[in-house]
């Protein structure tokens, strides 16, 4: 039963994570608005933020797992 808990607290990592690309998305967009000449420095780094919270949410989703196969 703990074991479950614990895995769907876990998995709430990906609210974390979708909030975040959400956030950083609409922040590039807006930069990207008002100085379009920084385009590409501004995709490199939203790519980079992307991935750093995408691998929260992957982390916390192969927790969920092994604590319910474990």
């Amino acid at each position: 039963m703990t074991a479950a808990i614990g895995a769907g607290m876990a998995v709430l990592t990906g609210i974390g994570a979708g909030f975040g690309i959400g956030l950083a998305t609409s922040k590039a967009v807006e930069a990207v608005a008002r100085q379009p000449e920084a385009e590409s420095k501004i995709s490199k780094l939203l790519l980079l933020g992307c991935a750093l919270a995408e691998a929260t949410a992957i982390y916390g989703f192969v927790i969920a797992l092994l604590l319910l196969i474990l």
